[in-house]
């Protein structure tokens, strides 16, 4: 009963910390929906641990342990291809903003360019002249 106790302490834990942490604005909500769930089902599966039991023989673990560690891998399996989306989003991202910053830095080349040319086509003796 005790190591029940933990199991939900220690989920409950890590669900309140991915929380905190988003109302923080320390890690944005759309990389926390993984933990999120992930911490829930393990908070389902820590307090109906018959189910667990249940579904690990139905499944033909012979052991609910190794059922167990099998959800876990699954969970972190799912976190890094979840992961791996974002970066890949982000990285496509990054590129789109490079091409669109290299194509201002060209503008902005030309624009001085023609500015230059029309500054070196002026007569010295105009800016000297006083305005009427």
């Amino acid at each position: 009963m005790e190591t029940k106790i933990f199991a939900i302490f220690l989920c409950l834990l890590i669900l309140f910390l991915v929380i905190e942490l988003v109302r923080r604005e320390k890690l944005t909500f759309k990389y926390a929906v993984g933990w999120i769930m992930v911490s829930l089902v393990a908070v389902f599966m820590a307090i109906f641990d018959s189910v667990l039991y249940k579904m690990a023989k139905w499944l033909g673990f012979q052991v609910a342990s190794n059922f167990l560690f099998f959800v876990v891998l699954c969970s972190f399996v799912f976190l890094s291809l979840l992961l791996t989306l974002f970066l890949c989003q982000q990285n496509s991202h990054n590129d789109t903003t490079a091409q669109k910053i290299g194509m201002l830095e060209f503008e902005l080349k030309q624009l001085k360019e023609k500015l230059g040319s029309s500054f070196q086509n002026r007569d010295p003796q105009d800016s000297q002249k006083p305005s009427k």
